[in-house]
């Protein structure tokens, strides 16, 4: 079984999260997709909007009506701060069979030296990373360590120019949010008040 793996704040999930899941997902022959909300996220200490709850909430909202997505809270059960490492070392213990997929953005993919034992992730995982605008694959390619190189798949993928941020930021303009990011997160967020000024 080929696990995708897709971790963030989701704060909010939107659109491109889930279009760049489903073209990984067809692309790389992904029997399931899981969405992994981090609780606290060492890079972006007190940075998240929304609480762990609404966050869960929001993915999985998102993501009914596809059968191969699946929310998971691993990273919520945890009291400290969420280190990829952890959660992939869990993943292995749950789903022994299966073959670790960490879908990332090239962006972070360029950071990755610079995470909590990243070598011990790409032994657990093979990494896809989702092209993006700006950032040149050869010259990626070129600038990322050699026993990064061979553990990562790019993913030739349509970029939609679509961030968190930016819904978070129209929100609180009063502005519509409707098409960035599923109906029910929008709704969700109505009845909730999130990221209301």
């Amino acid at each position: 079984m080929v696990l995708g793996i897709l971790g963030g704040t989701f704060d909010p999930i939107h659109n491109a999260h889930l279009f760049i899941a489903e073209d990984a997902r067809t692309q790389l022959g992904w029997e399931r997709a899981l969405f992994i909300p981090n609780r606290e996220p060492v890079h972006k200490l007190g940075t998240t909007a929304a609480s762990a709850a609404h966050r869960m909430e929001m993915v999985r909202l998102a993501i009914i009506g596809n059968p191969y997505f699946e929310a998971c809270d691993l990273e919520l059960k945890r009291a400290a701060p969420s280190y990829t490492v952890d959660t992939l070392t869990e993943l292995q213990s749950l789903f022994p069979e299966a073959s670790l997929h960490l879908l990332l953005g090239v962006d972070a993919l360029a950071d990755l030296p610079n995470w909590y034992r990243p070598q011990d992730i790409l032994t657990m995982a093979t990494v896809v990373a989702a092209t993006r605008p700006g950032y040149p694959l050869d010259t990626l390619r070129g600038a990322l360590p050699e026993w990064m190189r061979e553990r990562v798949i790019y993913l030739e993928t349509p970029w939609m120019d679509i961030s968190a941020t930016y819904i978070r930021e129209r929100v609180a303009q009063g502005l519509s949010i409707r098409y960035l990011t599923p109906d029910s997160v929008v709704e969700y967020i109505r009845v909730n008040g999130l990221y209301a000024r």
